[in-house]
């Protein structure tokens, strides 16, 4: 427990965590690595370069020092990170290294105004939230270890298949190396993936959902193509793209993530996509087919057009298995294939009008999936139709950015 006086401390640092959280964070990681250049085999470069991740510690700090009387409130937003940093493979010997980093960043931003008596109520107060990860990740390594076919670290899995879904985006099939069985995941958990890059000098790792449902014989992740191949966004992915095939091993790590589908309930179901956010869930919808045929469930799936549009054929196939099931695509600019095809339902954007007409349900839960501006969009429209906050569920792809700014307009990516 943190004394009075602690914790009196810490909220008094609140507005200048405000104004300096980033430049605190941004200097923290630039000293981390200088120092320690091994966990650049853990971190995601491409947060790193796009400051993602500075952002969202930034964040994190700032809710800590908030909430620091009552840590039990932000549990929920620990657990998610500690998913990812148990998908990273953060261990208990790298919270002490953190710790230090940030206080001293902590000094190096504030100067003369980090006096001994803050940064001493700060490493306190670190020491205890540390301690909190460190419990709750010690549990969800046991749990991914302790389950049939589960591992605690990196394990090497085999493509056994390569399959285009669309122009953009093409899924890999895994299997363990060592022929031991692929344990059962939530639907929509995602994996940590991790490679050599030929002529990089680290390791690379990236997360990808799962896209199909649990209780297969393999994993699948579908991976999107970015358009810069040479840039942070699309080295990873496009390295998946144009240098893995099938035969080539890589090392995941067990299943992971919050942002999974409840199915101990049968309430409405509605799906919303944009791009590649459709990864996690198809794995949802497809699991529904499985154990809960009869749910309603309605599917909205934005791309620019039909050419970038991955599973039509799985998603039109879930008619076949759901009893009450609505498929909707929307192209932003359709081809005029697609327009001879008429193989979507709207042109243009996913508006609140559109919504209202074609899939409101006020007892539905709702699961949103795409690019930051597509999420902001979708969710700014859900609340003004007067669906509530506990019915709305969303996934970022990467570090969690906040979404409190209202977007100017509705944004998706193919």
């Amino acid at each position: 427990m943190l004394s009075q006086k602690t914790i009196d401390i810490i909220k008094s640092t609140v507005p200048v965590l405000e104004v300096k959280g980033t430049e605190i964070t941004k200097v923290f990681y630039k000293n981390l690595f200088t120092n320690h250049p091994e966990l650049l085999n853990v971190f995601n470069h491409t947060n790193q370069q796009q400051g993602r991740q500075q952002t969202a510690l930034a964040n994190t700090v700032l809710a800590a020092a908030q909430n620091i009387d009552k840590l039990a409130t932000i549990i929920p937003v620990v657990k998610q990170i500690a998913q990812k940093h148990r998908s990273l493979q953060v261990k208990p010997e790298h919270y002490p290294i953190v710790g230090q980093h940030l206080l001293g960043a902590i000094k190096e931003v504030l100067g003369d105004a980090a006096t001994d008596e803050i940064l001493g109520a700060w490493a306190e107060a670190y020491g205890v939230i540390a301690q909190v990860f460190i419990d709750i990740e010690k549990e969800m390594y046991e749990e991914a270890s302790s389950q049939e076919g589960g591992w605690s670290e990196f394990k090497e899995f085999k493509v056994i298949e390569k399959v285009e879904e669309s122009d953009v985006i093409t899924s890999f099939y895994l299997v363990p190396k060592d022929g031991s069985s692929v344990p059962t995941f939530l639907p929509g958990q995602y994996i940590t993936v991790r490679s050599q890059i030929p002529g990089e000098e680290y390791l690379s790792n990236r997360q990808y959902s799962l896209s199909d449902a649990s209780g297969k014989n393999h994993f699948r992740i579908s991976v999107k193509r970015e358009a810069e191949e040479n840039q942070p966004l699309g080295k990873f992915s496009n390295y998946l793209h144009n240098q893995v095939n099938v035969g080539d091993t890589l090392e995941i790590t067990a299943p992971a993530g919050e942002f999974t589908l409840n199915t101990e309930i049968d309430s409405d179901v509605v799906f919303l996509s944009g791009g590649v956010g459709i990864t996690p869930l198809i794995s949802m919808a497809k699991s529904i087919a499985s154990i809960q045929p009869n749910r309603q469930v309605s599917f909205i799936s934005a791309s620019r057009n039909g050419k970038l549009q991955a599973f039509e054929n799985e998603l039109n196939q879930l008619k076949e298995q759901l009893t009450n099931y609505d498929l909707s695509f929307v192209y932003e600019n359709p081809s005029e294939e697609d327009l001879q095809n008429n193989n979507f339902k709207k042109q243009g954007y996913i508006d609140a009008e559109w919504l209202n007409k074609n899939v409101k349900s006020d007892n539905a839960d709702y699961y949103v999936c795409g690019p930051v501006p597509f999420l902001k969009a979708i969710i700014t429209s859900l609340k003004g139709l007067g669906i509530k906050d506990r019915q709305i569920h969303f996934e970022f792809f990467g570090p969690a950015m906040n979404l409190d700014t209202e977007p100017k307009s509705p944004v998706q990516q193919g």
